[in-house]
């Protein structure tokens, strides 16, 4: 993509608010996986969000917005962000309203802004070459009124992630990018249409990560989710001063729990999405972890202390300065976290809700 001269600074919108909790027992209510080194690296997956955009977004156009009980831990993970580049949301209203409030807030500093908006716990493996698209991506954004979403070229049939439909022909291309009109969203396709997805080549996974102008995203909001622009619209002028966090009360109190993809995305004319492959995973559960980390030679993915025998595909997660013996498993988790072991077999994992449901009535407040 060529390089274009973006007429106002981008900003970053790190989306923090989620609990994770198909990464239970290690992503816990009060404690959830961004705040964790998933990857055992030394960075919990907030701090490398925020690392994966320097050279894009400076830390003054940093912004996270995160459940207002998990305050703190940003600031204890982000020391050197400002306070009033915390958005805490009193409740979870999933993703259109979380990203109003970002627009809303930013655009009273920045009317122009180009916001690049990602969630906090992705992992993205080809960090230059992302960082290379979006650069790209933000360029465009300054220079056309479109919404822009990462769209990533997919390597199996999976059934866990929504998939972006695109037109690749040169006339559907957004002038001198890299960028295609979008076709059509879907969400989380059953085995055989992820095939047909898969063998047809023009559907990419959706990253969950979009670009655009600050006043695009606000009229788009206007167009397809007026009741949320709407509430927005009433207090702007509270926003960035002591009545903030009174009026987001008010606001989500009456907002709808709808996400950016269903209220925007699906419905407007101007979306166009960035094939891309950079080695990224959503990390939105334990088989994703295990597919992204470095393997012994049985695929075993470890993390912890650990001695093995005759085990194999298994991803082992425990804390420091605990001996874990582990014989005769193939295809388990083993999961270790405060007060919690977990033990289950990957092909079962999506009942690890089911399993913290059961905590939560069974054991009481502390398990959860």
């Amino acid at each position: 993509m060529p390089d274009i001269l973006t007429p106002s600074p981008a900003y970053l919108v790190i989306m923090a608010g989620g609990v994770g909790s198909r990464f239970w027992p290690f992503s816990r209510t009060q404690h959830p996986k961004q705040f964790h080194d998933v990857l055992g690296v030394g960075r919990s997956m907030l701090q490398l969000t925020v690392d994966r955009f320097r050279g894009i977004c400076p830390l003054a156009n940093v912004f996270v917005v995160t459940n207002r009980d998990y305050v703190g831990l940003v600031q204890e993970h982000l020391p050197d962000l400002p306070a009033d580049q915390i958005l805490g949301e009193p409740s979870g209203r999933n993703t259109a309203p979380c990203i109003a409030y970002a627009s809303y807030r930013i655009a009273q500093r920045d009317p122009g802004a180009v916001l690049i908006v990602a969630p906090a716990d992705h992992t993205i493996l080809r960090e230059e070459e992302f960082r290379r698209l979006m650069r790209g991506a933000v360029a465009a954004a300054g220079r056309y009124p479109a919404l822009l979403t990462l769209g990533v070229r997919p390597t199996r049939p999976d059934t866990g992630y929504g998939y972006i439909q695109y037109r690749s022909e040169a006339a559907q291309r957004l002038p001198g990018t890299e960028l295609f009109k979008v076709k059509t969203f879907t969400e989380k396709p059953g085995l055989d249409m992820a095939r047909r997805f898969l063998d047809s080549g023009d559907f990419l996974w959706n990253a969950g990560l979009f670009v655009g102008q600050a006043g695009v995203i606000r009229q788009a909001l206007e167009e397809h989710l007026a009741e949320i622009a709407e509430l927005f619209a009433e207090g702007t002028t509270q926003l960035g001063t002591s009545a903030e966090a009174a009026f987001i009360d008010y606001v989500y109190a009456r907002c709808p729990h709808v996400s950016i993809d269903h209220g925007v995305l699906e419905k407007a004319g101007n979306v166009y999405v960035l094939p891309a492959d950079i080695g990224w995973s959503d990390l939105g559960t334990w088989d994703s972890l295990h597919r992204v980390s470095a393997h012994d030679a049985h695929h075993n993915a470890i993390d912890g202390e650990v001695l093995l025998y005759d085990t194999q595909q298994c991803i082992i997660k425990t804390p420091q300065g605990r001996l874990v013996v582990v014989q005769g498993l193939d295809g388990y988790i083993v999961a270790e976290h405060d007060n919690v072991l977990l033990i289950c077999q990957r092909s079962e994992e999506q009942r690890v809700k089911e399993f913290v449901s059961d905590a939560r009535t069974q054991m009481g407040s502390g398990y959860h």
